[in-house]
């Protein structure tokens, strides 16, 4: 009997056999009931058979094994990507639902090739290799979904809890920027207060970081408000505003050309803040740390360069992704206060104005990043 019809003819031995198996592997599957546990297993054996009466060209074979499909007729999801779906919703690890698979794909083999007593015929072993071929890509299907939607789930978790810190943040900076602004603070309470002053500013800004994330990671983009504003009076504002806090840094600003353009003023000095501060944190101590603004007849190109050791030549390619941290001796001791979501912002920042960010770093010459921002909108 050639496979698609054993399959159509013993769908039900297959789920049941199927269905024992996910039980005693999945703990996601304890809880739940047989309906949920047979959803999707039955259309995508239908969706098996179909296949293998299907004839299919070198290419498309091809393509198959290599887990590419058209997905289902006028776009609709297939019944793996549906799968994946639900397997994410109901708890299940990646790890379980690759198992499910592999329970299918042996319980179809070894329960054919029982009833069959052996496989000799040359078009059995070519119906196995078809199997094997929609298995994968059944595989491949459920797991793109199943990562898709993980990830979203994750981001929106990520948005959610940004938004909602938001609020009691800001009450306890607003209550204690108000007892330091009275002046009636003793020690230690003072210095407490300060400190608790200092730390819900550094957990605010981590949290707009999260909420810039999730931004652009759901499609929204960050966001941009251009009006007309000098770069190099908001650079002069980073520095004094880094001065107070590391005494210690010195900056070296050079300016030349013009240096105006319609830009987010508070997007553009969350760039700054990122670049300077990241100079400060990898940079030899007391050390100068360079600032140069160049104005060209289109851009305003600003380069932030400092002294120290390189940035590893396996972290360049990854620098500006989300929650990138740098290994080894270039990560600082206050790194853990960090979420590495302040380059990839950045980036963000500089694309939403059609500009470009890169860097280059080297023992001998330092680390050197570099920001194109176009003067006005495309």
């Amino acid at each position: 009997m050639r496979l698609a019809d054993f399959i159509e003819q013993n769908t039900e031995p297959i789920l049941l056999e199927w269905v024992d198996f996910a039980k005693s592997a999945a703990l996601a599957a304890s809880s739940m009931d047989v309906a949920a546990l047979r959803d999707h297993a039955s259309e995508m054996l239908k969706a098996i058979v179909v296949d293998l009466r299907t004839p299919q060209s070198s290419t498309e074979q091809a393509n198959k094994s290599k887990g590419k499909s058209d997905g289902a007729e006028g776009g609709a999801d297939t019944a793996a990507e549906t799968h994946g779906s639900g397997r994410a919703n109901s708890g299940f690890t990646i790890g379980e639902m690759v198992s499910e698979y592999r329970a299918l794909r042996a319980s179809v083999i070894h329960l054919w090739t029982d009833a069959a007593g052996s496989l000799a015929r040359g078009e059995d072993i070519g119906d196995l290799m078809r199997f094997n071929e929609a298995i994968d890509q059944a595989i491949a299907e459920s797991i793109t979904r199943y990562t898709e939607d993980l990830d979203h789930s994750k981001e929106m978790f990520l948005a959610i809890l940004g938004h909602d810190l938001r609020s009691p943040l800001g009450a306890v900076i607003m209550a204690a920027q108000f007892m330091l602004e009275t002046g009636e603070l003793q020690e230690p309470h003072l210095t407490l207060t300060t400190r608790i002053v200092r730390s819900s500013k550094r957990m605010n800004r981590m949290v707009s970081d999260l909420l810039d994330f999730t931004r652009s990671r759901l499609g929204s983009g960050v966001p941009v408000v251009r009006a007309e504003m000098n770069l190099r009076k908001e650079v002069e504002n980073a520095i004094d505003e880094l001065k107070s806090t590391h005494s210690d840094c010195t900056f070296d600003l050079e300016t030349t050309g013009n240096l105006k353009g319609q830009w987010d003023c508070a997007r553009i000095s969350q760039v700054l803040a990122n670049l300077l501060g990241n100079a400060v944190q990898h940079g030899v101590a007391k050390s100068i740390i360079k600032v140069t603004l160049r104005g060209e007849p289109d851009e305003v190109v600003l380069q932030v360069h400092n002294r120290g050791q390189a940035i590893p030549p396996t972290d360049l390619p990854g620098l500006f992704s989300p929650f990138k941290r740098l290994t080894g001796n270039q990560a600082p001791a206050n790194a853990a206060s960090s979420l590495g979501l302040g380059l990839y912002i950045a980036e963000q920042i500089v694309t939403a104005h059609g500009g470009t960010i890169g860097v280059e770093s080297t023992d001998v010459q330092g680390t050197t990043f570099t920001v194109h921002l176009p003067r006005v909108a495309a």
